[in-house]
């Protein structure tokens, strides 16, 4: 049986972590999982607290461990912490002694795409045999290489034989978000039942949901649910980030957010296409002077 499957014994503790609920995860009881799935469940446990900004521990924890699984952790944690070069090259020694391992190629996978090596990571992650977890991460990667169309080809084939499992779900709206018009509302759906229902509810969630309502033109609903995001996590990065797009969108003083923004995260995207923009203008503007009639 599927351990991730609806009747499998992980499928809490999994949803936990793709729904964004990391303390959820790390508190969760794993003790009563049979022996074969102590290390899948380990590792996600392992992977929140990196996720919580607890890298130092989880270093700690896997030090001197021999299995490929906790060796690609301690490399996310390595990379959390700064040390990008030697995750990437703790990553790519275990892809090539252990690029079979799903650990390895959804924690490698993860490792080479924030390192920007994403070639590399869409040929670790494309070994995996039927794994959900690899197919979501294929899908993000293609969203941010901007091939919708290779995105769509993955969720389509997943749909086939995952069914109704809610990677899947997950999968379908973040292409939604990329594809828009009516899918947009679509994704709304999938995110609002994720945030609204106490089980459930993430700021990862309540930020997706936000963003649904801010393609829908719903700009009241999406400051409600970033509102919500906030008061769950004051300093969360993404929805500061959300919530200034929310208000230069609507015309509000965003000056404090990006303050708030550049102070939780001075290299945030959002932050370095501004900038970069902004010394686009700088220099096309440069080349144009203002004609004085006399």
């Amino acid at each position: 049986m599927d351990p991730y499957s609806a009747e499998g014994e992980l499928v809490n503790i999994h949803n936990h972590f793709h729904q964004g609920q990391y303390q959820e995860v790390v508190d969760f009881d794993t003790s009563a999982f049979s022996p074969e799935n102590a290390i899948p469940a380990k590792v996600l446990v392992l992977r929140s607290k990196v996720a919580l900004g607890q890298a130092k521990e989880v270093l700690s924890e896997v030090k001197g461990a021999k299995e490929p699984e906790f060796e690609a952790v301690g490399a996310l944690a390595q990379q959390a912490l700064g040390k990008e070069d030697d995750a990437v090259k703790t990553i790519e020694k275990l892809a090539a002694s252990a690029g079979d391992n799903t650990t390895v190629q959804v924690v490698g996978g993860t490792v080479l795409q924030a390192a920007g090596k994403s070639e590399e990571a869409i040929a670790l992650l494309s070994q995996h045999q039927g794994s959900l977890d690899a197919v979501a991460l294929i899908v993000q990667i293609h969203l941010q290489q901007n091939r919708t169309d290779l995105a769509i080809k993955e969720t389509t084939a997943a749909r086939r034989w995952a069914q109704d499992n809610l990677l899947v779900n997950l999968a379908e709206s973040w292409v939604g978000l990329r594809v828009g018009g009516e899918k947009y509302q679509q994704s709304f759906y999938v995110f609002e039942e994720l945030a609204q229902a106490p089980a459930t509810s993430s700021v990862g969630s309540l930020v997706s949901q936000a963003v649904c309502e801010l393609h829908l033109g719903r700009v009241e609903e999406a400051q409600a649910a970033l509102d919500q995001a906030l008061e769950k996590e004051p300093g969360n990065v993404h929805a500061i980030a959300n919530t200034l797009v929310l208000a230069t969108v609507t015309g509000k003083d965003s000056a404090e957010l990006s303050a708030s923004l550049k102070k939780a995260d001075p290299k945030h995207q959002l932050l370095t296409d501004l900038a970069e923009k902004s010394d686009a203008f700088d220099k096309a503007a440069s080349k144009y002077k203002a004609k004085v009639a006399a």
